[in-house]
């Protein structure tokens, strides 16, 4: 996935109980629900671990 701001790669972020993307060159983070209609395979399968991101 990439990120909306700068083209770079986003990735899984958790910290305590919220899960975000956050982007590994600028550094913005999205909700899941901000990128959920863009969210690619490998993505999906890295979420499915987690319960409730979308009302974190």
């Amino acid at each position: 996935m990439k990120c909306k701001k700068c083209a770079e790669k986003l990735e899984v972020h958790r910290a305590c109980r919220r899960i975000r993307m956050r982007c590994t060159g600028c550094g913005r983070e999205y909700q899941i629900h901000e990128v959920a209609g863009d969210l690619d395979r490998e993505t999906e399968k890295i979420l499915e671990k987690y319960t409730a991101i979308i009302y974190d």
